[in-house]
């Protein structure tokens, strides 16, 4: 049963704590034994006397706290679920954090995590409660907080410090708004004095992390205690630590970058087929189409309805796209119909590679298909079973991306409510009716353990499988639920690596966790099509940047309930810098894609016109989180943690650091309040001015139009803009050099093939002062096929003359009041050159 946000903040009375003894140094931290302070206190589970405690400095930056037992019987997450980077240890003199233990007379063992001698965690005060299924950890924090991160849970992106709960329990359920949904992330970042750090939970319980008080408090059904702790000090160094330790972003191929178009509800492969073309006559830009689980046979995974999807016409469907430069990608759910004459339920079957009861029958619940079981992710034949099913899928239909859904895992049922049941029996629709039930046993503590978690269901098990069930190494669901996800993302991306040695696997899931990041792209789920929902959106975007997964988007235009013409446009236009661009929405709607209107038709061209050239840009902005982790789409205050005003701004989009989305999020507006900070901002369409100073602007916003400024002292790569990234490809490159206020700006660019794991890469940095633009190459040999032909120089006057190398350049040069545009260029990219304006 969940409880009440206010009901869920009560702090543990009457514990006692713990005391450290046996204390031991080392060149990297400590080690300690933990002893219970007193007599137990048994609040919500049984006390365990003896823990042990271990202090290690990971790397310089990183510092690894962990609480365990000393009989190692608490479940911990398998080292081959989600391998983490050990880190070479480093001298702990030199670690940027500081270990400190004290010890109270109330409060027992408490410790202190410092950056420069100030706390940044602080558990001095509360007492440490390690029972078998509840945890307790509680660190002091500012009254006015600024904490990022945890989830996944809709919401805005800095937490209320006074009055948030957030629940990590994978749930299936329509983006409701503060609660928990689809994936479990225990990582938050903090913003104090200026510098941020970070925190992650390693840990795959249940849980409810809940801000009040001036506390951060850890409430876990279970495990260890397994912190890290990084020392920033800015945002993007603590995402770079912290993708260190869980993984780094995975490679994504080039046009997965492009804007991509579902429907959960189309008819048959000739709609599908006329959406495809009406987006070409619409000049809108469509790099993939999707489907949802209509084109299976009867929403079997793997099979194709043979009278509205015949895999015939998929296949000249697929061949269609591919022979424009499109691509295709289907979705697959885990769920595996109870059926003894379904291919894929039977071999799995003779594999034992499903979840069982307790009793050792197959757990049988129900999703789309009817009676379903799941897959075992811990059984020692599920990775050949899978790997099976999806090369006959693929060698019926060689599609380019896959789409994993319905992963927490989801069920419409509580319990194992196909068991006993004729094992073809179907239920009749519709499954939104109460499903079968069973009693709950109340005393069964997997079922309901004693600390409620802020769940907002009837139960743990509801709307996914009962956490008494047993997976094939002994392990009941209650402790690993939250891997599920991530479990599915490993063997499906494990297989596409297998079986394309040499492409980029593209696989977007909805159910994520620590980690996911290295196998998956993520989208928000089932937003509905609100305003507040449009909002919720960028915060989401921020959210997943800081959880590891940069590829990020929300369904545009919202999911369920029917959109209106004003919310679309706004919607496609904010939608256009999602890292993770795609239209979808719910059958039973009226159908949403861009094109069905004039004004959103308009909006999407203009938009996803900015997103295609800004492409090679974008490009850059993700490799630069392959390699470091960092977010693709960022919030001002990760630019400006100096600024108040930027605290709590998730009303504006940084794409990178160099380029500033203003969108309109409220119903009828027609301009926009846009915060700037310092410096020189430039609109994007006109190259007008904005000296920002810290403070709003009024900024018009017709309604097809979305305002983009471009920041001083950044250089920034475009292309000409396509139908297409492969046509894209095809274009020559330009520069806008955004000159700061002295005259100088920065920026990047990072290019290979594209779509392989072995491709050669080429990195270019871009200087411009003096009135010289100097290219770079940083690394890689990948040859640029095509040449820089044209600058605009932004806040740069009186250009009369161009040298390339020392060499007058036969060129085209216009000006106006704040732009010199130079055409008419062939700059080979491939090489160093230096470009001066006389």
């Amino acid at each position: 049963m969940w409880l009440s946000t206010a009901s869920a903040r009560s702090i543990v009375k009457g514990c006692p704590g713990y005391s450290a003894s046996h204390v031991t140094t080392t060149s990297h931290g400590l080690h300690a034994l933990l002893t219970l302070n007193g007599p137990p206190c048994d609040i919500y589970g049984q006390d365990i006397a003896d823990l042990a405690l271990t202090v290690r400095a990971d790397t310089d930056s990183r510092l690894h706290i962990h609480i365990s037992d000393t009989a190692n019987t608490q479940f911990q997450i398998p080292e081959s679920v989600l391998p983490l980077d050990k880190g070479a240890g480093t001298d702990k003199r030199h670690s940027s954090l500081q270990f400190v233990h004290t010890h109270s007379k109330t409060s027992g063992f408490g410790f202190k995590v410092l950056r420069g001698g100030k706390p940044i965690f602080d558990t001095t005060g509360h007492p440490l409660v390690f029972e078998d299924q509840y945890l307790e950890l509680t660190s002091n924090v500012p009254a006015d907080a600024n904490i990022y991160g945890l989830g996944e849970s809709p919401n805005w992106f800095r937490r209320d410090p006074q009055n948030t709960t957030i629940t990590l329990w994978n749930r299936d359920v329509a983006d409701p708004l503060g609660e928990n949904v689809y994936g479990s992330h225990s990582v938050f970042m903090e913003l104090r004095d200026k510098q941020f750090h970070g925190c992650y939970l390693h840990n795959s319980h249940g849980m409810d992390v809940i801000l009040a008080n001036q506390t951060v408090q850890f409430r876990v059904l279970g495990g260890t205690l397994d912190l890290y702790f990084f020392a920033g000090p800015s945002a993007l160094s603590v995402v770079d630590q912290y993708t260190q330790l869980v993984g780094r972003p995975n490679r994504i191929p080039y046009w997965a970058l492009g804007f991509h178009n579902c429907r959960f509800g189309y008819t048959g492969v000739g709609e599908v087929n006329q959406v495809i073309a009406n987006y070409s006559a619409a000049r809108i830009p469509l790099e993939a189409a999707w489907t949802d689980i209509e084109y299976m046979d009867s929403t079997r995974d793997f099979t194709f309805d043979n009278a509205n999807y015949p895999l015939d016409k998929m296949r000249k469907q697929l061949d269609y796209l591919h022979a424009r430069g499109q691509k295709m990608v289907l979705i697959t759910d885990p769920a595996i119909h109870v059926n003894d004459s379904y291919g894929t339920y039977t071999r799995g079957q003779e594999l034992d590679v499903f979840i069982k009861n307790a009793d050792g029958s197959e757990y049988i619940g129900q999703v789309w298909p009817g009676y379903t079981t799941f897959p075992d992710w811990f059984a020692p034949n599920v990775s050949r079973w899978w790997n099976d099913e999806l090369k006959r899928y693929f060698e019926a239909l060689p599609i380019d991306g896959m789409w994993i859904d319905m992963n927490e895992p989801a069920s419409f049922c509580i319990g194992s409510c196909g068991s006993g049941r004729p094992r073809d029996e179907v239920p009749t629709p519709p499954w939104v009716a109460k499903p079968p039930g069973r009693p709950l046993d109340r005393n069964n503590r997997l079922l309901v353990p004693p600390y409620a978690i802020n769940n907002h269901e009837t139960e743990l098990s509801s709307k996914t499988v009962e956490t008494i069930a047993v997976h094939a190494n002994g392990v009941a669901e209650y402790h690993v639920h939250n891997l599920y996800g991530l479990m599915e993302s490993r063997a499906t991306y494990d297989f596409l690596r297998a079986y394309r040695p040499n492409v980029r696997p593209f696989v977007l899931s909805r159910s994520t966790f620590a980690g996911s990041g290295a196998l998956v792209s993520h989208w928000t789920g089932d937003n509905a099509a609100t305003w507040q929902d449009l909002h919720v959106s960028i915060a989401s975007t921020f959210d997943f940047g800081i959880f590891g997964i940069p590829m990020v988007g929300a369904d545009i235009c919202g999911f369920y309930r029917n959109t209106t013409e004003e919310l679309c446009a706004r919607w496609v236009q904010l939608g256009a810098f999602y890292p993770f661009s795609r239209s979808h929405n719910s059958r039973w709607l009226r159908p949403q894609e861009p094109y069905r209107w004039p004004s959103v038709a308009e909006s999407a061209r203009r938009a996803l016109g900015v997103r295609y050239a800004l492409l090679s840009y974008i490009y850059t902005c993700y490799q630069n989180a392959v390699e470091r982790g960092w977010p693709v789409a960022r919030p001002l205050v990760f630019e400006y943690p100096h600024m108040t005003e930027t605290a709590g701004n998730d009303r504006q989009m940084l794409v990178g650091d160099s380029i500033l989305v203003s969108p309109v999020l409220l119903k009828g507006d027609r301009s926009v309040d846009a915060f700037f900070p310092p410096g020189r901002w430039f609109d994007w369409y006109n190259h007008s001015l904005i000296d920002g100073i810290g403070a709003n602007v009024t900024l018009d916003a017709p309604l097809e139009h979305i305002n983009v400024h471009i920041r001083g002292g950044r250089i920034v790569p475009v292309q000409q803009p396509e139908m297409t990234t492969a046509k894209l490809r095809q274009n020559d490159f330009e520069l806008i050099v955004a000159a700061d206020a002295d005259g100088t700006a920065a920026g990047q660019l990072y290019m290979d093939d594209g779509e392989t794991l072995d491709t050669p890469h080429r990195w270019l940095d871009f200087n411009f002062y003096q009135r010289s633009l100097w290219i770079d190459q940083r690394s890689g040999t990948y040859a640029i096929s095509r040449p820089l032909a044209k600058l605009v120089l932004l806040g740069v006057h009186g250009v009369r003359d161009v040298f390339v190398n020392g060499v007058m350049a036969t060129c085209a040069i216009s000006a106006s009041r704040t732009s010199t545009v130079i055409t008419g260029l062939s700059i080979d990219l491939n090489r160093k050159s230096r470009v001066t304006f006389a």
